[in-house]
C-alpha cells in the first residue's frame, strides 16, 4: 500500500552523496507494507536505539515493525556522530599540518577548502548509510513503516492509515536540539547540529552558544577551517561535566586555535540578520553587571536537548513522561508494562553507544521476561576535541565527597615515553579507585576515546589497578599510562610494615 500524506524530507544540499543517503534511509519510492495481525515488538524510531532493538529482536525470530517519521539512522548517522567526526578528522589534519615544523617537516600554511571538506563528509556519510538502510532492515525481517506514529491505546500504534497491534513496544524516538530562552534568538536564523552539516560556505565569524561537548568540538573545527569563533556559556568552565584539570587543558588547546571564550555570562539578547548578528550579554552577579557584545555572521546553538515525544499520544497508552523524557524504571519499562523506552528519549546518557547497550537490555527484558538493569551498565563518554577527553565512572567531585573511601592516581602524559616522542605531553590519565578496584577514570590525550575502552572493560568486570599493572601493554604506546597507574598503586600498597617484613625475609635468605 502506498504511503499517503508522507513526503520524503529534503536533505541539503542536493548532490550525489545526499541522494545516495536518502535512497538508503528514506527511499523515495518506498511503500509501507501491509501490517501483520500482531507484532511481538513495535519500535518507534529508527535511530541507534530503534535499529538495535528491531534488528536484534528480528534476528531472534520475533515479528517486528519499526516506524520512522524522518530518516533512518537518526541523529547519529544524519546530524551527529558520523558527519561531525568526518569534519573533525579534517580539522585534526589542519592541526597536524600547523605543527609539522616542530617535527622537522616543512609543509607551508594549511589551506582549507571548506566546500571540499563538507563534500567529503557527505560522501562518507552516504557510504555508511547502507548499514541503517530500509533494505537492510527488510532483509533482517523487519517491517518498515515511514510516517508519524501515535499510540491508539495501550496495545496499538497507528501510523498513517495502519494499526500496528503489539505484544511489546519500545519508544526510541530520540531527541532534538533546543535553544535557550534568549530574547530575539527566535527571530533570527541560527544553526544547530541538525543544520550545520548542510553548510557549503564557511562562516567568516561564528558565534557558538554553549561550551559543552558539541559546542567545543565544532568551535575548534570551524576555527581551524578559518572562522573567527567566539564561544559563550553561562557556566564558568568549558565542558562543565568534566574534571576541571581536563577542561583547562582543552581550553588552552582551543584558545591556541584562536577561539575566544566568554564564560560565566548571561545572554541578554540577539538581534540583526544573517551575516550581521549581535549577541548581547552580561557578566558577573554584582550590580551593575558588566555588559558585552559579540558580532558574527552565523550563530550555532549547542545548548540543550529535548525528547521527541510530541504527537506520540503517550497518554492513550498510559505512559508518563516529563520535559526530560519518558519515565522508565531500572529495567527500562515505562508506566505501561508492555512498553519500554531506550536511548535519548529516556536516558541521561545521550550517546550512541549508550542507546545501543540499553536496547540490548530492552530486547531481553521485553521479549524474554529478563531482569537486566540499566544501572548496571558502565558507560564511558568522549569529547572529540583535540586533545580528546574521555571519562567513565566516578568523577573528581565524587572522590571529594567520598572522603577516604575513594582515592586518585594521576599519570601525566609527560611521564609516558610515547607521548614525549610524539610531542603530545599536555594531558593525563587519572584513575579513581576503592582499595584498588577501579571506580572511574578521566583521560586527556589525542586518542583518549581509544584508550578509555580498556578501563570500561575492567570496570565492567570488577577489574583492579593490580590487573592493569600485570597486563602487558605494548611499548611505546600512550595507553601504557594505565599500566603505570597500576604500578603506582602497587608501590603505594607497599606499606612500611610490608617493606620491613621483606627486609627481614631477604636478610634471612641472604
Amino acid at each position: 500500500m502506498a504511503m499517503q500524506g508522507v513526503h520524503v524530507p529534503e536533505v541539503s544540499p542536493t548532490d550525489e552523496a545526499n541522494r545516495e543517503l536518502v535512497s538508503h534511509v528514506r527511499p523515495p519510492t518506498w511503500r509501507n507494507p501491509r501490517p501483520a495481525s500482531k507484532y511481538d515488538l513495535v519500535v518507534l524510531g529508527g535511530g541507534t536505539a530503534g535499529l538495535v532493538s528491531a534488528v536484534g529482536a528480528a534476528g531472534l525470530g520475533a515479528r517486528v515493525a519499526l516506524v520512522e517519521r524522518h530518516l533512518l539512522g537518526g541523529d547519529c548517522l544524519n546530524t551527529g556522530c558520523v558527519p561531525s567526526k568526518a569534519i573533525l578528522r579534517s580539522a585534526r589534519l589542519v592541526g597536524e599540518v600547523r605543527r609539522a615544523a616542530a617535527f622537522g617537516v616543512a609543509t607551508g600554511e594549511a589551506t582549507v577548502d571548506f566546500s571540499a571538506v563538507m563534500a567529503r563528509m557527505r560522501r562518507r556519510r552516504a557510504s555508511i548509510a547502507i548499514n541503517d538502510s530500509a533494505e537492510r532492515l527488510t532483509k533482517a525481517g523487519v517491517d518498515v513503516f515511514f510516517g508519524e506514529a501515535a499510540f491508539a491505546d495501550s496495545r496499538t500504534v497507528v501510523v498513517e492509515n495502519h494499526r500496528l497491534a503489539f505484544r511489546k513496544a519500545v519508544i526510541a524516538t530520540g531527541g532534538r536540539p533546543t535553544a535557550p530562552p534568549v530574547p530575539g534568538l527566535d527571530t533570527v536564523r541560527f544553526l544547530t547540529n541538525e543544520t550545520i552539516f548542510s553548510l557549503t560556505e564557511l562562516p567568516r565569524r561564528l558565534l557558538v552558544v554553549g561550551a559543552g561537548p558539541i559546542g567545543c568540538e565544532l568551535a575548534q573545527a570551524f576555527a581551524r577551517f578559518g572562522s573567527q569563533v567566539v564561544a559563550l556559556d553561562l557556566a564558568p568552565q568549558i565542558l562543565p561535566r568534566e574534571d576541571a584539570d581536563a577542561a583547562a587543558i582543552v581550553r588552552r588547546a582551543l584558545e591556541a586555535d584562536g577561539i575566544r571564550f566568554e564564560l560565566g555570562v548571561k545572554l541578554e539578547g540577539v538581534d540583526g540578520t544573517s551575516g550581521d548578528l549581535r549577541v548581547r550579554y552580561t557578566r558577573g552577579g554584582g550590580e551593575p553587571a558588566t555588559p558585552g557584545t559579540v558580532e558574527g555572521d552565523a550563530i550555532l546553538v549547542a545548548a540543550g536537548r529535548a525528547p521527541n515525544i510530541d504527537g506520540l499520544r503517550l497518554e492513550a497508552a498510559g505512559i508518563t513522561a516529563t520535559r526530560q523524557g519518558v519515565n522508565v524504571n531500572d529495567r527500562l519499562q515505562t508506566s505501561n508494562p508492555r512498553v519500554y523506552a531506550s536511548g535519548d528519549v529516556s536516558s541521561a546518557y545521550k550517546f550512541t553507544h549508550a542507546a545501543d547497550a540499553m536496547s540490548r537490555i530492552v530486547i531481553q527484558n521485553a521479549l524474554f521476561y529478563g531482569r537486566r538493569k540499566a544501572s548496571a551498565l558502565v558507560i564511558p563518554w568522549v569529547t572529540y576535541t583535540d586533545p580528546e577527553v574521555a571519562h567513565v565512572g566516578v568523577s573528581e567531585a565524587d572522590v571529594a565527597k567520598a572522603r577516604d573511601r575513594l582515592h586518585t592516581i594521576t599519570i601525566q602524559l609527560s611521564e609516558v615515553d610515547r607521548a614525549v616522542v610524539d610531542d603530545e605531553t599536555d594531558g593525563f590519565v587519572r584513575v579513581h579507585h576503592e582499595k584498588g578496584r577501579l571506580r572511574g577514570c578521566t583521560i586527556v590525550a589525542p586518542h583518549a576515546g581509544e584508550m578509555i575502552g580498556e578501563v570500561a572493560y575492567a570496570m565492567t568486570h570488577d577489574g583492579s589497578l593490580s590487573a592493569l599493572s600485570s597486563t602487558i601493554h605494548p611499548y611505546p604506546t600512550q595507553v601504557e599510562a594505565l599500566r603505570k597507574a597500576g604500578d603506582v598503586y602497587r608501590r603505594q600498597s607497599l606499606t612500611p610494615g610490608v617493606r620491613k617484613w621483606f627486609e627481614r625475609y631477604f636478610a634471612w635468605t641472604r
